[in-house]
């Protein structure tokens, strides 16, 4: 299994609370998450103990440039941002280089396994009581 993780200790709470449900990603990711894929979404440095969040599976990656992302794009990354000037300060403070509005990046989006989300219950109930 795979792991998307996140370095930023701020996303925890975004991503336990289904806010965060995505990651823009520096550079053509493709190869390495696939849609359908099962990953673990932990938090933690490089080298370091991580702390595991969940699993969840990816719906969709999307390879992309800079300037294509989109106002959606954005708030699923980061719900805090709506701009693309900040999302692209962020992801130069993360890289630690500047990025150009060309430069390719991957959008990969995901949805959290939950044992039996409840709203997956609530639409397995029968409406009515089965007759036989």
């Amino acid at each position: 299994m795979f792991a998307l993780n996140f370095y930023s200790a701020i996303f925890i709470d975004q991503l336990k609370r289904g806010r965060k449900t995505a990651t823009i990603r520096l550079g053509d990711k493709s190869k390495k998450y696939r849609k359908g894929e099962v990953v673990l979404v932990t938090v933690g440095f490089q080298h370091s103990p991580r702390e595991r969040l969940f699993e969840a599976v990816i719906d969709d990656v999307q390879v992309k440039s800079v300037k294509e992302l989109s106002p959606r794009d954005i708030e699923h990354d980061n719900p805090e941002f709506r701009r693309l000037d900040e999302t692209v300060h962020f992801l130069e403070q993360i890289y630690g280089r500047g990025i150009d509005e060309d430069d390719l990046i991957t959008v990969v989006r995901f949805s959290q396994i939950s044992e039996r989300p409840s709203e997956i219950t609530e639409r397995m109930r029968p409406t009515a009581p089965s007759q036989n």
